[in-house]
């Protein structure tokens, strides 16, 4: 019988047994992590920011995986639905805590106007404030962040071209509005 479940577990077809086999061996989970590792790769490769946040989110995905595993509950559906589940929710988080990152940036801009020119860097960041949120995004991204224009392309998913477009008519609008 030994022989015949071992056999079965190589077959990668059958993942219902492989999930049960690192249920109650958390050693067998790696056949699961080979299976399944390039989809999920790849998942949060198309949403990070870069390759190193794709690898991070990866892992912790796979680690919130195994912990989870004895909870998890066959539904019929391919284990790499639960686990694109996770990875979505991993991906969230980290794109709260990017968030509150923005906020920390924002905040910042507001210290800075402390120091020296108190008026004119008020001034300023009213204006950046009352752009349209894109254009605020690219400018505090660009300039407060140090960005470049591949990275924020990248993290917004559209073309260099797209967000040089935007920094621009960001810009055009900013110096509009000075006059």
């Amino acid at each position: 019988m030994k022989a015949l479940e071992d056999k079965n577990l190589r077959n990668p077809n059958d993942e219902r047994l492989q999930v049960e086999a690192a249920r109650q061996d958390p050693a067998r989970f790696g056949e699961l992590y080979e299976n399944n590792f390039e989809r999920v790769y790849a998942y949060l490769a198309r949403r990070a920011r870069d390759r190193d946040e794709a690898q991070d989110l990866t892992s912790e995905v796979f680690q919130q995986a195994l912990a989870g595993l004895p909870r998890y509950q066959w539904r019929g559906l391919p284990f790499i639905a639960w686990l694109l589940g996770i990875a979505a929710n991993v991906l969230a988080d980290c794109w709260r805590r990017a968030g509150r990152l923005q906020e920390v940036m924002t905040d910042d801009l507001e210290q800075m106007g402390i120091e020296e020119g108190v008026e004119q860097k008020a001034m300023l960041y009213e204006l950046v404030d009352s752009l349209p949120a894109d254009q605020r995004q690219v400018i505090l991204w660009r300039f407060v962040g140090q960005k470049s224009l591949r990275e924020m392309a990248t993290e917004l998913g559209r073309s260099e071209g797209a967000i040089k477009q935007l920094q621009l008519r960001a810009l055009q609008n900013l110096r509009e509005r000075m006059s």
